[in-house]
């Protein structure tokens, strides 16, 4: 099977069935991420106790490609530490962008499906907003836009 292959299924499994879709009652972190260029809308709160991501959830209206990595981000950083969902993100960024090279050492199993998306300039910040909103939630912004860079900045090494 090739990797296209593996990334469509991959795609449509998780806009089918996103994994840890919802709402949760009383987040510890939250942020809500836009991408104006396509209309990706992603709201996402997380309840970090102990230094530790113990509950994620997200919700909004997104194409497939956006929805797909929240579904695939959300089960990724699930029980981990911000240090750890940092590596992560970076990681993730890097790698739609061009700029991570899989053959050298990275935390992102299943995660690397996504590498494609580098080449479909397009979709890049679809693929992203999910993780741009993670950042954001976790350095207590309330909003982030792939289009504004006041709030890109605010968000430091994240930006598209």
């Amino acid at each position: 099977m090739s990797s296209k292959t593996i990334y469509q299924e991959v795609i449509l499994d998780h806009n089918r069935k996103p994994r840890n879709y919802g709402s949760l009652d009383q987040p510890s972190h939250h942020a809500i991420g836009h991408n104006p260029l396509c209309g990706d809308r992603i709201d996402l709160g997380l309840d970090m106790t102990n230094n530790q991501i113990n509950q994620i959830a997200f919700h909004g209206e997104s194409c497939a490609i956006c929805k797909a990595s929240a579904s695939m981000m959300t089960t990724a950083v699930k029980g981990k530490s911000p240090e750890e969902a940092e590596v992560l993100i970076q990681e993730f960024r890097n790698m739609v962008m061009g700029t991570l090279n899989l053959s050298d050492h990275h935390h992102l199993g299943r995660l690397a499906v996504f590498e494609g998306v580098r080449d479909l300039p397009t979709r890049v910040k679809c693929a992203i907003l999910p993780w741009h909103t993670l950042h954001a939630a976790l350095h207590s912004v309330s909003s982030i836009s792939t289009e504004a860079n006041e709030e890109v900045s605010q968000t430091s090494a994240i930006s598209v």
